[in-house]
């Protein structure tokens, strides 16, 4: 019997009826079996198209066709109708050979996994995750306990010794302001890498691991679902926009997992748009964690603009709307073998990939100031950032955050320390340095997913709009007499 209901068919008699039509047009060999081309051409794969348009141009318009008129008969996307209709054959084979002698109690993973996919109970719950997870762990214990430990020690101890070794024994002031002094490689690129941003990396890392290792994602992909369907993605997008929150430039490449060019594009916007990473958000929870309703303000404008932009993104760009399924795994405790794996796994990509864009930027900023160019942009910049209502010592910050956003975060806190900034100004320098420009490794791989034409559309939109946003803020601000 199990044999007979393995060799039935898994469609319905119309998807059936065109899988055989298409395998007969199928007339190239392929690695693959014409039956899987020819779902996989259904299911809308861009790769499978690709190589079968390449393969068997005479054919393909008419495959096409059959396609196009199969959708045409289904209100769902045949991509879910054919992952639904294979789920139920699956479901029914295993009825066949399983049996079960009762109903056992749900587990404590399973009550759990419930309340988190239920608005009403699990809402709170990612409250409690942002709050324990972000909030307290990274934002007040690797933002501040760590940061500020590593931060005296390097400022009192390290960058004093190293001036005075390069002073003693390098008589070059070009050489002597490229290893030290202000902006040298050793005194502020490692500086902010080691001491500032590390440390707040590091700690994300493992909280992030954590979630991930429970099973927590995916129902929080379930529970978001609805509204980001508002914004032109769905659930699934939840995994690159919380990647996002660790490295947007990882998070961009992620990106690639999403069904339609269309939502990768959006979520690519979006992403370069208002997810800060992991480096910046802390900086920025340790800045405002002692004025809560400076980081309130700070969160809620910067969703606000990620659901208005997302939405009118949506509206306008045409292309399919994305449809969602999604399998769960069971809720269960993390494993620490787990956690500790992945967090030195994306530790040491940080230590290989981004500490040396670090010294890259301080060769940057150096090359900057001895040819005048910094000083130059930095000028250029001035009358803007005067215009939002900001203090022009905050411009290098700006021009930080194109170098690495966690860059640019990093000489905030260093403003945030010399107390160069009310409140109202330390809002909107945060908000505007969040929305500003993707840096340049973001940027890079923006260009090798999306081309080099949406990069730089998405990059020429993102550098005045945050800036415009920044005024926006002040005005409200102002206007609405907020004590920050």
């Amino acid at each position: 019997m199990l044999t007979a209901t393995l060799n039935s068919t898994i469609y319905d008699a119309n998807i059936e009826a065109v899988l055989l039509k298409i395998e007969g047009l199928l007339l190239t060999s392929y690695r693959l079996s014409r039956r899987a081309i020819a779902v996989l051409l259904l299911q809308g794969d861009e790769e499978i198209h690709k190589i079968v348009a390449a393969q068997d141009q005479k054919n393909y318009t008419h495959i096409q066709q059959l396609i196009d008129q199969t959708q045409a008969g289904y209100s769902e996307s045949l991509h879910f109708l054919l992952s639904l209709q294979r789920q139920k054959k699956a479901s029914f084979l295993s009825q066949q050979v399983m049996s079960t002698s009762k109903e056992l109690d749900p587990s404590l993973g399973e009550h759990l996994s419930r309340l988190t996919l239920r608005p009403l109970t699990g809402i709170p719950i990612l409250l409690l995750v942002i709050y324990y997870g972000l909030y307290q762990f990274v934002g007040v214990f690797g933002a501040g306990t760590l940061v500020d430990y590593l931060e005296s020690g390097y400022e009192a101890t390290i960058n004093p010794w190293i001036n005075g070794l390069i002073d003693s024994h390098i008589p070059w002031l070009v050489m002597q302001e490229l290893l030290g002094k202000e902006y040298g490689i050793l005194t502020l690129g490692v500086r902010y890498a080691v001491a500032i941003v590390l440390p707040i990396v590091g700690t994300f890392f493992i909280a992030f691991s954590i979630i991930e290792d429970t099973g927590y994602l995916p129902r929080l992909a379930l529970l978001v679902d609805r509204v980001f369907k508002s914004i032109g993605l769905n659930g699934r997008a939840v995994i690159p926009m919380a990647l996002g929150f660790g490295c947007d430039t990882m998070a961009t490449m992620v990106s690639r997992t999403l069904e339609t060019t269309r939502e990768r594009i959006i979520a690519t916007l979006l992403l370069a748009l208002a997810i800060p990473c992991s480096a910046q958000l802390g900086v920025i929870l340790a800045i405002l964690a002692s004025q809560p309703l400076a980081l309130a303000v700070w969160a809620g404008f910067i969703v606000l603009v990620f659901l208005i932009v997302g939405f009118l993104t949506a509206r306008l760009m045409p292309g399919e709307r994305p449809s969602f399924y999604m399998e769960l795994p069971p809720m269960r405790w993390p494993n620490w073998r787990n956690v500790v794996t992945k967090t030195y796994t994306r530790m040491q990509w940080y230590l290989l990939e981004v500490l040396p864009l670090f010294v890259l930027a301080s060769v940057l900023i150096w090359l900057g100031n001895i040819t005048g160019a910094f000083q130059q942009i930095v000028a250029w910049l001035e009358p803007v950032v005067n215009w939002m209502g900001l203090p022009d010592e905050t411009t290098p910050a700006f021009l930080f955050g194109f170098f690495r956003r966690d860059f640019g975060a990093a000489g905030l806190f260093d403003l945030y320390q010399t107390g160069l900034l009310n409140g109202t100004q330390l809002v909107v320098t945060a908000a505007t340095l969040t929305l500003f420009v993707p840096c340049i490794a973001q940027f890079t791989m923006m260009i090798k997913e999306r081309g080099l034409k949406t990069a730089l559309a998405i990059a020429l939109f993102i550098f005045p709009f945050a800036f415009l946003s920044g005024y926006v803020l002040n005005w409200l601000i102002t206007i609405t007499g907020i004590k920050i």
